[in-house]
């Protein structure tokens, strides 16, 4: 009978990426996906983890998470069920950093790379990390290879995932080229000595996808927010213990468990005021003073918080004045991407509840400001540092209304937000519908509902026209089309699928069978604008620009 094992340690990167390990990564697995957005949040982690100086031996450990693998005891080979985009992205530091070394240097770190052979035991050089097989030879020559980074192709010659490669490659190298020798030698040495993943080793594939599913269950598996509970409601005195933990478990199941959990992220980040650089348990212990008197933590902090947590993320703010205008604020910010304005929103509706008119001030300039951050495409490091200093100006006081306040844009950024806007918006995928449906609902006077379960942007100018269509009459200058088809003026808003066919319709026939409803008219105001032009042209394109952006300028304070 076959025994199987499965074992789990904690190593640091250089007795991962050493002789007793060969990574692949299965062909079943998705493709390498991390942009340069996600790898800007690891180089930046490691780096101020890092520090500057010091003995990088002292220097506090950088957790990177866990990795799962199918893995025989006995041999080096394994195969990566969970982790392949960490290891991946590490190789490719790794590499840049090799290549921006001195040769000795550049060789040491090439060692962690590729695994020498030894004609003694008639082996070969093999790379320590071998991709799916369909990308595996372009990983090796384009980035893995000593030297191939300092000539990194353009990557728009391809698509997903090799071109996520070299893009990440070039990013590293261009955040690293003017670093000193010291310190990016004292950075690889961190990697390489204080960075630790967690080796999960399974030697079945059965228990190996097991493992996985349980560490990647939402199920009932213990949430921080369960171990700090046991924590804090067993530093209470016995007698105090059961009324706590009612008013404990009262708030967990208003909120629901998931949103609970999310609730102790966001009291880490009110008090920490920085990225998050270990676990939420260990910075939660550190820098939440919950056990030193865990009956204040939870009346004053926990309750209040939950409240204000539960108004944000569910439009349910009272007051006796501006109630509506305050819940329409949330629903604009929930919008992007990101949920790092919620912490600043609980803070300030916790502290001024009986104030709604700050709050709605506060929030309406805290939409400007988190819209301002995404369109200069402000990386996740500088957004939650913004929103450090904005949390430490809320907790000191301060007038956050006056220039200089973490609040305000500053006369560069909103030149920088009114170029962006200026910008072929269409292909920031990321904003462009959260920005449509905010001035949308700007044109409409406010009374904008979108309840449709589809809403697509489309294009009014086509991407394509058609040989002998009227738009390339209309349009007979390529460049202006390509200057125009993704601006916001040539935009709109539609609550169908995309339909190529239809886009590519001359643009009365394109009016009447694509933009509008069997009523012939449109369920968004930035759409029955279009409807109400007669042709579209260069100069209908020029003025709706100016109007379009004139108005979300006003809206906002950019001029």
């Amino acid at each position: 009978m076959i025994r199987h094992t499965i074992e789990a340690n904690e190593k640091p990167i250089l007795d991962i990426f050493c002789d007793k390990y060969l990574f692949r990564i299965p062909s079943y697995q998705r493709p390498y996906a991390w942009t340069t957005e996600q790898a800007s949040e690891l180089l930046d982690d490691i780096s101020v983890a890092c520090g500057e100086a010091g003995d990088v031996t002292n220097a506090s450990p950088y957790f990177l998470g866990s990795i799962v693998l199918i893995k025989d005891p006995q041999i080096p080979a394994a195969d990566v069920v969970d982790g392949q985009q960490r290891l991946t992205t590490l190789t490719i530091l790794l590499c840049v950093l090799r290549d921006l070394a001195d040769a000795k240097i550049g060789q040491a770190i090439h060692n962690y790379i590729c695994q020498t052979g030894d004609p003694i035991k008639g082996t070969e050089d093999v790379f320590r990390l071998t991709p799916r097989d369909r990308d595996a030879d372009f990983f090796r020559s384009m980035v893995q290879a000593d030297a191939k980074t300092s000539e990194l192709p353009d990557p728009r010659q391809y698509s997903d995932a090799r071109a996520r490669m070299v893009e990440n490659a070039a990013f590293f190298r261009e955040k690293l080229k003017d670093v000193s020798d010291v310190q990016r030698r004292r950075l690889t040495m961190y990697i390489a000595q204080r960075c630790y993943l967690v080796i999960v080793a399974a030697s079945d594939q059965e228990s190996a996808f097991r493992i996985f599913s349980v560490l990647n269950s939402r199920g009932l598996d213990l949430s921080p927010a369960d171990i700090l509970k046991a924590e804090i409601i067993g530093a209470l005195p016995v007698s105090k213990q059961d009324d706590y933990t009612s008013i404990w478990e009262d708030i967990e199941d208003e909120l629901g468990r998931s949103r609970f959990a999310e609730l102790f992220g966001h009291i880490r980040m009110i008090h920490r005021k920085q990225k998050m650089q270990g676990t939420l348990i260990t910075e939660f212990r550190e820098f939440v003073p919950s056990r030193k008197d865990p009956a204040n933590f939870i009346d004053k902090e926990l309750s209040p918080y939950a409240e204000a947590y539960e108004q944000v993320t569910d439009q349910a703010f009272e007051s006796y004045q501006h109630a509506e205008e305050i819940n329409r604020q949330p629903t604009h910010l929930a919008r992007l991407d990101n949920f790092d304005w919620q912490p600043p929103a609980i803070e300030v509706i916790a502290r001024r509840r009986g104030a709604p008119e700050f709050i709605f001030r506060f929030l309406s300039d805290l939409e400007r400001l988190a819209y301002g951050l995404f369109l200069m495409r402000s990386d996740p490091s500088e957004r939650i540092r913004r929103y450090g200093k904005l949390l430490s100006a809320i907790q000191a006081g301060d007038d956050l209304f006056l220039a200089g306040s973490p609040l305000q844009l500053d006369d560069e950024e909103k030149k920088a937000v009114l170029q962006a806007l200026q910008g072929d918006i269409y292909k920031v995928t990321r904003i462009r519908l959260p920005l449509l449906l905010r001035l949308d609902e700007l044109l409409s006077g406010g009374s904008a509902v979108y309840s449709h379960p589809i809403i697509t942007v489309e294009h009014v100018l086509p991407q394509n026209p058609s040989q002998g269509s009227k738009w390339l009459t209309d349009f007979p200058n390529e460049i202006d089309r390509d200057q125009w088809v993704h601006k916001l003026a040539n935009l709109v808003l539609l609550t169908r699928r995309k339909n190529t066919q239809a886009s590519n319709l001359d643009f009365v026939e394109k009016k009447e069978k694509y933009f509008s409803t069997k009523a012939g008219v449109s369920n968004f105001a930035i759409t029955s604008k279009v409807l109400n032009e007669k042709e579209w042209t260069l100069q209908t394109l020029e003025q709706r620009q100016s109007e379009l952006i004139g108005a979300v300028a006003q809206l906002w304070r950019l001029a």
